[in-house]
């Protein structure tokens, strides 16, 4: 009987997690900056995505994701800058969008062979899945639509944001080393 108790409370806390770091990710939209020279904002989004999968089981991290971009999908305001529809999806920032429930399934699954993880250990698991995932897709998209080819769409749409998303990955290893004790 307490296996089944123990099972349904962590079920509900991941599902409460999972719609916490949704919102989260909704709301680092909302921090966002645009640079003159490229389509594509600096945003908070990256770092929430990071910490929910260091956090995060990893089907209620791919979850979040996936309920964050339909939502965002069928019209709520949750995409950069308060943007919202199937447009922005399909547009030259979709790209970043669709690669959040990869990066974040991936970041949780690396994490979650081994609950004890280190600094550096989870410091190189965001930057493969919040930085390197999320800039292969989002390269790949915003090169196909703006027909700007790869090599421009890594200057527009990678390289300058790159400092930045290494800052981000840093502040989600530290803040989940500390969190992780606490979730």
């Amino acid at each position: 009987m307490e296996d089944i108790s123990l099972s349904t409370t962590n079920q509900l806390k991941q599902m409460i997690l999972s719609a916490f770091f949704a919102a989260l990710t909704a709301i680092g939209g909302y921090l966002a900056f645009p640079i003159p020279f490229s389509p594509v904002p600096v945003t908070a989004q990256t770092l929430a995505v990071m910490l929910a999968g260091n956090l995060l089981e990893p089907v209620s991290a791919l979850w979040s994701m996936i309920v964050l971009i339909s939502i965002g999908a069928i019209g709520l305001p949750v995409f950069s800058g308060g943007r919202a529809g199937i447009g922005v999806i399909t547009g030259p920032t979709g790209g970043y969008i669709l690669s959040w429930p990869i990066a974040v399934y991936l970041i949780s699954r690396l994490l979650s062979e081994n609950k004890k993880h280190n600094f550096l250990q989870i410091l190189t698991v965001n930057v493969l899945g919040g930085i390197i995932i999320v800039y292969l897709l989002g390269i790949l998209q915003l090169a196909l639509v703006t027909g700007i080819g790869i090599k421009k769409a890594f200057l527009v749409g990678a390289l300058p944001y790159l400092p930045g998303d290494i800052f981000k990955a840093l502040a989600a290893s530290f803040l989940a080393v500390r969190l992780k004790r606490i979730i």
